[in-house]
């Protein structure tokens, strides 16, 4: 019976260390699906980061040249602000005597349409 009961202890204390055993297989396992989650999250983050670095400078190139066009179309519409405005202050006098002289000088005449009836 003592024998029985020494046995019966032995395998208690058996299974106690299968169980403990098995709960830290659990722990480690949790703690490297853990791991394993951060970092395959790093190399997602890090991926993320390097596709937008190369959409950013794709996009600058592209829109770097379109700056540039606009700049341009800026620079030409402002030589042609200035063109026009020095050929407004050259004709200037000009035009206002033109003007004035053609309201001033009235000078009546009879419609070409216009019929006298008697």
């Amino acid at each position: 019976m003592a024998s029985q009961s020494q046995g019966i202890q032995q395998l208690l204390q058996a299974e106690k260390r299968a169980a403990e055993k098995v709960a830290d297989a659990r722990k480690r396992k949790a703690r490297r699906l853990k791991q394993a989650k951060e970092e395959a999250q790093m190399e997602v983050e890090q991926y993320r980061r390097e596709r937008e670095q190369e959409f950013q400078s794709k996009q600058q190139a592209a829109m770097g040249s379109q700056g540039n066009l606009s700049a341009e179309v800026e620079q030409a519409t402002r030589r042609q602000v200035q063109g026009m405005q020095s050929s407004q202050q050259r004709n200037r006098e000009r035009v206002l005597a033109q003007l004035l002289g053609m309201v001033c000088d009235v000078r009546p005449q009879v419609h070409p349409n216009y019929q006298i009836t008697a």
